[in-house]
């Protein structure tokens, strides 16, 4: 009977660690209005428990559908609500943090991060390497999809540069999977442009002639 007890204050006590080690790894995503697989939360908590335990940094989530803002807004006045809205998310994070954000409809993303983390994470090759070509591809992928690799991308491309920055591998890395769908769309990019620009140089030098 004593030992029957004993198994079953150990069961209890592996569930109520599981759990709590389960609501640790759900505060990294903040709230994303169930627009991020299943499969990419997972990887997403993953990485930001092991970025936790072995970098001593918070990397953060935040992403809507919508901010539920007026359709006839002024841009000034939308630049200004969301910049007072993401200010108070910042308020109640622990330091140091890396908040990234999005707002689907708004069309907007943003990256933030405690003083400390300025001189490690840049803000504008996170977001237009990693975050921006994925929500931002025409293709026949849902948005469902966009969002959750977008998040996901930026997210892993985070934590390994600030592992980089101390030497440290983490296990949970993609590594340079993320890297691969921005250097295509870059890659295509100038392809476009290029093509653009010889197309219109044809035009002009024809019709000289």
């Amino acid at each position: 009977m004593k030992a029957n007890n004993l198994y079953k204050i150990g069961v209890i006590f592996s569930l109520l660690f599981l759990f709590s080690q389960n609501l640790f790894a759900q505060n990294f995503i903040l709230s994303d209005d169930n627009l991020i697989d299943d499969r990419a939360k997972e990887k997403i908590n993953n990485i930001g428990t092991e970025a936790k335990s072995k970098l001593g940094i918070n990397i953060y989530i935040y992403t809507k559908s919508n901010l539920g803002l007026d359709e006839n807004i002024t841009t000034k006045d939308k630049i200004e609500y969301i910049k007072n809205y993401e200010s108070e998310i910042i308020q109640t994070l622990d330091k140091p943090y890396v908040l990234l954000t999005s707002a689907v409809e708004e069309t907007h993303v943003n990256l933030y991060m405690s003083d400390e983390l300025k001189s490690i994470i840049d803000k504008d090759d996170i977001l237009d390497g990693y975050v921006v070509p994925l929500l931002a591809s025409k293709d026949k992928n849902s948005l469902f999809a966009k969002v959750s690799a977008a998040m996901l991308n930026g997210y892993a491309a985070i934590a390994d540069i600030a592992a980089e920055s101390k030497n440290i591998e983490l296990e949970s890395s993609i590594g340079n999977q993320g890297k691969v769908s921005s250097t295509i769309w870059r890659v295509l990019m100038y392809f476009l442009i290029v093509t653009g620009l010889l197309a219109y140089t044809y035009a002009v030098l024809k019709k000289r002639k």
